[in-house]
């Protein structure tokens, strides 16, 4: 099987490799399989796993959002928990986005009287 090491996996993932740390020890990613020598291992199962939790935190979860939906899939509970809990999240969002866009409608406005 094919391994990474944790700059091979940052530079594959686009987070640093503090971040790759950081996810492990929270418990959103691993455990990642070490080397005789104690060295971080990432395979390609690990890389999905970060590209979820970078995707979802670009989207705004927070930690605990994020153990709690990891949490799901890990127990593999029933579809309609991941369901409510990305629909839940999809409105949150939905709502600042809105919010961003009242924002830059306001922004626009004053460029438009300072112009």
């Amino acid at each position: 099987m094919t391994t990474l090491t944790p700059a091979a996996a940052a530079d594959r993932t686009g987070v640093s490799i503090d971040t790759l740390r950081y996810y492990e020890r929270e418990g959103l990613i691993g455990p990642i399989q070490r080397s005789a020598g104690g060295r971080r291992e990432y395979t390609e199962d690990d890389v999905f796993w970060i590209g979820l939790v970078t995707c979802f935190r670009e989207a705004g979860l927070g930690i605990a959002d994020l153990k709690g939906f990891l949490a799901i899939l890990r127990a593999e509970r029933p579809s309609q928990d991941r369901v409510a809990f990305l629909r839940e999240h999809r409105a949150a969002l939905e709502q600042r986005v809105a919010a961003l866009r009242r924002a830059m409608e306001v922004l626009e406005e004053k460029i438009a009287y300072y112009s």
